[in-house]
């Protein structure tokens, strides 16, 4: 290998993280943003980041000459029907989290991206047949010990972490199937929850129960925002995924829901009580067990390519 190619290896990395990085700092700071806008309903500031994030990425789709693609991939049904159920996935993810950040529960919905890891390779044992070593197993009974300890002393299911996780690991099992890219995929995704979101705007107008426009020039500002706010993280993450290696991506997946935690707990001043504590202690450990095996995995494997 030569100096040159090494140097660009090199740029390439440092580009990838930077845009890894971003992404997931990007999502771990969106409570900031959503509590901004608690003013407007919760289906309303859904709506926002469905409608104006489609405008945003359907100029870039035109930038980037990808109108041909997004056109083929509109008229493949079996494209359509996969992105047809990442769109609903997605759409129940977005609504619990704004939902739940309004509701000040910020700490639950970090514990649901904690533990979107290990839903992701359960899913891949039960949906794609991929074999679980010892090591994993035990983290997974670590971290399921983690969430019945959570139910059974703080008296409650943590459904809003559980839904996160799957609903987030769900939308991205099925991206995975679907054979389009993902600037491609999102549009697609987006438009198809336009008609719904667009039209819960206009009914909203109609019943003068609409809160952009009403009197708040910051409010109308940061829900006009609402599809950078959405998009812009996604195309970072396209942007990474497209340079780093999966090993490295799924560390840096854990920057999100750690500044998470830390506004929940320093900024927000959510209760922290023993029961939660030791969940995310338990969680943490099976986290800890998951990074540490796929880390060493990855350096075997690389080795034999070597």
């Amino acid at each position: 290998m030569t100096d040159a190619s090494t140097a660009e290896e090199a740029h390439v990395l440092r580009r990838g993280l930077l845009y890894g990085f971003a992404a997931y700092a990007s999502w771990g700071f969106m409570p900031v943003y959503i509590k901004s806008v608690r003013a407007a309903p919760v289906l309303e500031v859904l709506s926002h980041r469905i409608v104006w994030a489609f405008v945003l990425l359907l100029l870039i789709v035109w930038r980037r000459g990808e109108l041909r693609e997004l056109w083929s991939a509109l008229r493949a049904p079996r494209a359509l029907a996969v992105l047809a159920a990442s769109t609903t996935a997605i759409a129940i993810n977005w609504l619990v989290y704004i939902w739940a950040v309004q509701s000040g529960h910020v700490l639950d919905s970090s514990l649901g991206y904690f533990i979107n890891p290990l839903v992701n390779v359960l899913f891949g044992v039960v949906l794609l047949h991929e074999r679980l070593d010892r090591t994993l197993r035990v983290a997974f009974a670590i971290a399921g010990l983690g969430v019945l300890w959570l139910a059974i002393r703080g008296g409650h299911v943590p459904w809003i972490a559980l839904t996160l996780a799957t609903s987030f690991g769900s939308y991205g099992l099925l991206r995975k199937l679907a054979p389009v890219g993902a600037l491609v995929g999102l549009t697609i995704e987006t438009a198809l929850l336009t008609p719904l979101a667009g039209g819960y705007l206009v009914w909203s107008a109609a019943n003068g129960s609409i809160a952009i426009f009403s009197g708040s020039t910051s409010l109308d500002a940061l829900l006009l925002l609402a599809g950078p706010v959405t998009a812009i993280p996604l195309l970072f993450f396209a942007g990474a995924a497209r340079r780093l290696p999966l090993s490295t991506l799924g560390f840096l997946q854990y920057v999100s829901p750690t500044l998470q935690f830390l506004l929940a707990v320093l900024v927000y001043r959510e209760p922290l009580d023993g029961p939660r504590l030791v969940a995310f202690a338990l969680i943490w450990t099976a986290l800890a067990i998951f990074a540490v095996h796929t880390g060493r995995a990855s350096r075997r494997a690389a080795v034999l390519r070597a």
